[in-house]
């Protein structure tokens, strides 16, 4: 404490900043900060699991987890991408693990979907058995039913079994709009690169 009223004694503009700063009162800008952005009203209030402290863990399929909030920018086209590496499900048939990085893209429309409603989502396929292709269909099927986005595509990248990966890929754009031609112009047109194995 002696450095710092030495350092002060010697620099008056330090002199001024503390005793300005000691003056003020910052319950202005705590008040400033918690009302900046979103409020109750725009979704927030419809939240369980984002901020809770006592998350539960489920382990088998729970589509009713998943969790939604308002779109604020309801007049922009844009992408939501999530990144899942560590997905987890089971083989039906065998009851083997599949490990898989499931990317979920999606133009949202009114809502979108709360990142750690999703997290648990993803989790709780830990202990279902599908098939790889069926995985990704339930997950954009789930996602559908949940926010309507306006386009949604989800690719399922699963690591190698007995010399074998497999990679599904869906998509989806509402019937009737620009967002069904782009579906069918991305399905058309998806993976016409494949990508090198030792890319995993």
């Amino acid at each position: 404490m002696d450095d710092v009223i030495y350092a002060i004694s010697q620099n008056a503009d330090m002199a001024i900043f503390f005793i300005w700063f000691h003056a003020m009162d910052f319950s202005q800008f705590e008040e400033a900060f918690f009302m900046a952005g979103r409020n109750e009203e725009q979704g927030l209030q419809d939240l369980t699991l984002l901020g809770n402290q006592n998350t539960k863990y489920l382990f088998e399929y729970s589509p009713e987890i998943l969790e939604a909030v308002d779109n604020l920018h309801t007049k922009n086209d844009f992408f939501v991408k999530f990144n899942c590496p560590e997905f987890t499900s089971l083989c039906p048939m065998t009851g083997q693990p599949d490990f898989a990085t499931m990317y979920i893209s999606f133009i949202p429309d009114k809502k979108l979907v709360e990142s750690k409603s999703l997290k648990l989502y993803l989790f709780s396929f830990r202990n279902h058995g599908d098939f790889h292709e069926d995985c990704v269909n339930i997950i954009m099927n789930d996602l559908i039913k949940l926010i309507e986005p306006r386009y949604i595509e989800v690719w399922g990248k699963f690591t190698p079994r007995g010399g074998l990966s497999i990679d599904p890929w869906c998509n989806y754009g509402r019937p009737g709009t620009k967002y069904e031609k782009m579906a069918e112009h991305r399905l058309m047109n998806h993976d016409m690169y494949p990508e090198k194995v030792d890319n995993r």
